[in-house]
């Protein structure tokens, strides 16, 4: 990761981020200089306010959605899939979302959620594959990147206000909400997918679980919706890593 050694390379790289994922056609310049601050503190979140960001957006976004009840036999199934990735040494909260949408998704902090329309048309060995991948993104550090991304982006939007000094204790419910749907929506680089897919093969190993599953679940995935399914723009080439993890399979390494 970049370390900007002045304030204004910092904010220049996080404003120039902003405008690129914000559409440079639709930016409001007023509206982004008025951010500045807000993009500033995206460029330099610490470790330590990204786990706080992460734990307030969380708290939001569950707030948001329909979290499956204890007794729901989504929540059960949710145990057995669980069990079966031990040994990450991060404090996971896995919970389901009820929806027919198709996703998952973890956030710096160890806050994993799935959503109930990818647990229908997975088995219990499918999810764990895809758990164990988005579990990767957080062990190898991607999620925190994701998090200034989505931040700075809120910013730039006009999304945490426009007086530049936003600041995560200021933050209210609304603005952390779309802190979070901008995470949720944003999109890892190849390098970082193929990462978390290897990270999840190797966690599944160790863990003696399914790994055949992992090869299954892509394939699945690579059919839905004709390429539109929010899960799938989000991890693009499924066929592609499918044939990678049987590759791996093969070649017993």
């Amino acid at each position: 990761m970049n370390r900007f050694t002045a304030p204004a390379t910092a904010a220049s790289a996080a404003l120039g981020c902003a405008l690129l994922l914000a559409g440079c056609a639709g930016a409001n310049m007023d509206s982004l200089t008025q951010a500045g601050g807000s993009l500033f503190t995206a460029a330099t979140l610490s470790d330590m306010s990204v786990k706080q960001l992460s734990d307030q957006s969380c708290a939001e976004m569950d707030k948001k959605n329909t979290l499956a009840p204890p007794d729901s036999p989504y929540t059960k199934r949710l145990a057995t899939v669980m069990s079966g990735l031990q040994n990450t040494g991060l404090p996971l909260d896995a919970k389901v979302y009820v929806t027919k949408d198709v996703n998952a998704w973890a956030m710096a902090n160890g806050c994993v959620r799935v959503y109930s329309g990818l647990m229908d048309m997975m088995t219990d060995d499918e999810v764990r594959g895809v758990l164990g991948h988005e579990v990767g993104h957080v062990a190898l550090g991607h999620t925190k990147s994701a998090m200034q991304v989505a931040y700075t982006t809120a910013a730039a939007r006009g999304l945490l206000g426009a007086t530049g000094n936003a600041t995560l204790t200021a933050l209210s419910s609304s603005q952390l909400a779309a802190i979070g749907e901008q995470f949720v929506n944003a999109q890892f680089s190849q390098r970082q997918e193929s990462a978390a897919d290897d990270y999840s093969f190797d966690l599944l190993t160790k863990n003696g679980a399914n790994r055949q599953a992992l090869v299954t679940a892509f394939q699945k995935m690579a059919t839905l919706d004709g390429g539109q399914s929010s899960m799938l723009s989000s991890h693009p080439g499924s066929a592609q890593r499918a044939q990678h993890i049987q590759e791996r399979l093969a070649s017993g390494k």
